[in-house]
């Protein structure tokens, strides 16, 4: 049902936030958070709980994520430290953009869509960094669940059913995915033996997938259908070593973020023109209005400025550049798109230890089931993150070029109180409305002091386009839940946003929070309805 008004205040949340002493998980499937809690509940940490969460995320939903994608994981440690652990891999050695004369735009599956998969040297630069059990134990869950299958529930059939057309056309990934070529019915338990072999066999050696026995096999894959891998961009993508987060003042406290080359930078800087403008009633169409272009400009500032091995992104952060936005959005003056689409596919979760330790992490194929593709004899899918963040624009900072990641929707986040002390980690999938729904959740936490669960379930809304490469030359669009109420949306028609209701339910996402009431001394957590998920605490 439609509302008519938005609301004063944050109401009680539409399910009650879940409660913890000890530790806390959230993800988007109960498999998933159950195997971080059980991790948690058995004396590991938050790092550990993440990696065993991760692994059955590989299992549970498929079609977000997977050894052949990218993952990016921020941490925050008992001492206040904050750090960054970025997954992502290069394009083929031999990707120049004179290889892809003729074309306007790089094929958004097949062979030519894949970069080398970062997700396997993110999660073991992670497991490096303070994991108290081995990789084997962490994913043992993840090694049974493959070989007996778990059952599709209704998100996994439907993506299956969706893209089964496509998945069919590759044998390998037809074996592994479909059953007789069609998408497993709700409840099918879908056992994938060779992605079990290769979660055991990448859990004794993560750096096989990049120079070993997996990384030749899957270089002459990809080879062999006209991908310029060389072999040498993989090994130099196999080694991640932790980073600096960014971070940002906002409202009295310090909200971290992944660096390039995710767009970690657009959430501080969206927050930065919004902070004092939001005071009033959430989700007003003032309150949207602010967000919105925010949003609109900080899209703008990457298409024009950033690539993944630049320095442009730092421009939109600048004191002036914050000026002339606020300027900008009171005038109505808001850029002309360049181009996104916040649909895709990734999932994310949360973990939070007893000692204060935290864990945002994020990892996807790109869009759903990614290339379509799977590395023969492993059950392995590869991403299309080339394919869908890089750009045949010449001279551009994300120009297709080789050892040049291209740009990520991926980012993950955390905010320390001005004492350093926890009090959120978060996070979002959905392509570029990442975001927008991560500000937007910020902005319910710290301006409205929302609980969790509220955060995660209020009237969501993203501009569209932004800066996909599908996408460059839309029309801009404000897509708009239509639980945000007539009013609000009337109001936003009548400050000139070509407003697009999608449903009360349909703009995408499946945010997970989880919040430290350090007054009261325990964890709530908040997993979107919009999925299947759950926050369970111990």
């Amino acid at each position: 049902m439609t509302v008519t008004a938005p609301p004063a205040s944050f109401p009680d949340a539409l399910r009650p936030a879940a409660l913890g002493a000890e530790g806390m998980v959230a993800a988007s499937h109960p498999a998933i958070s159950r195997a971080g809690a059980d991790v948690l509940a058995t004396g590991g940490n938050a790092i550990d709980a993440a990696l065993a969460m991760a692994a059955v995320a590989w299992l549970a939903l498929p079609g977000q994520c997977g050894i052949g994608g990218d993952a990016f994981a921020l941490v925050r440690e008992p001492d206040g430290s904050v750090r960054a652990f970025c997954g992502s891999g290069f394009g083929p050695d031999g990707g120049t953009p004179e290889h892809y004369s003729g074309l306007t735009r790089l094929p958004r599956y097949g062979p030519l869509s894949v970069a080398v998969p970062g997700a396997v040297a993110a999660l073991s630069a992670l497991h490096a960094a303070g994991a108290t059990r081995s990789l084997p134990e962490l994913w043992a869950p993840a090694v049974a669940i493959a070989r007996a299958g778990l059952p599709c529930t209704a998100r996994t059939s439907g993506d299956l059913a969706r893209h089964a057309e496509r998945l069919a056309a590759d044998p390998d990934t037809a074996a592994t995915l479909l059953r007789d070529r069609r998408a497993p019915a709700v409840g099918t338990r879908l056992a994938q033996p060779l992605l079990a072999a290769s979660i055991e066999q990448l859990a004794a050696d993560p750096a096989a997938f990049y120079t070993g026995e997996q990384a030749e096999r899957a270089v002459a894959f990809l080879a062999g259908l006209g991908a310029p891998f060389s072999g040498e961009e993989w090994a130099a993508s196999g080694e991640v070593r932790p980073e600096p987060a960014l971070r940002r003042c906002y409202r009295g406290h310090w909200v971290h973020q992944t660096p390039v080359p995710t767009p970690g930078w657009m959430v501080l800087d969206q927050l930065a023109v919004c902070e004092g403008e939001l005071a009033g009633p959430p989700l007003a169409a003032d309150a949207v209005h602010w967000l919105a272009g925010a949003a609109r400009i900080a899209f703008a500032d990457r298409y024009a400025h950033a690539g993944s091995d630049t320095e442009g992104w730092r421009r939109g952060g600048e004191p002036t550049a914050i000026a002339r936005a606020r300027d900008r959005i009171r005038a109505g003056d808001l850029p002309a798109p360049a181009g996104a689409d916040p649909a895709g596919d990734t999932t994310s979760m949360v973990a939070v230890d007893g000692d204060g330790r935290a864990v945002s992490l994020i990892h996807s194929l790109a869009f759903t089931f990614g290339a379509g593709i799977t590395i023969p004899g492993t059950g392995i899918v590869l991403n299309n993150r080339l394919g869908r963040g890089a750009y045949l624009v010449p001279g551009h900072p994300n120009e297709v070029r080789p050892r040049r990641r291209p740009l990520h929707t991926l980012n993950a986040w955390l905010v320390t109180d001005d004492e350093g002390r926890l009090r959120h980690v978060g996070n979002t999938p959905g392509g570029d409305g990442q975001v927008q729904w991560n500000t937007q959740l910020i902005s319910h936490l710290l301006d409205h002091d929302a609980g969790p669960q509220a955060a995660v379930d209020a009237p969501r809304f993203s501009v569209f386009p932004g800066s996909d490469a599908e996408d460059l030359g839309s029309a801009a669009e404000l897509r708009c839940e239509d639980r945000l109420g007539n009013a609000t949306l009337d109001g936003l028609r009548a400050r000139g946003h070509a407003v697009v209701p999608v449903g009360d339910w349909g703009a995408g996402g499946s945010a997970q929070v989880i919040s430290v009431d350090h007054q009261r001394g325990f964890l709530a957590g908040g997993s979107d309805s919009r999925q299947e998920g759950v926050a369970l605490g111990v």
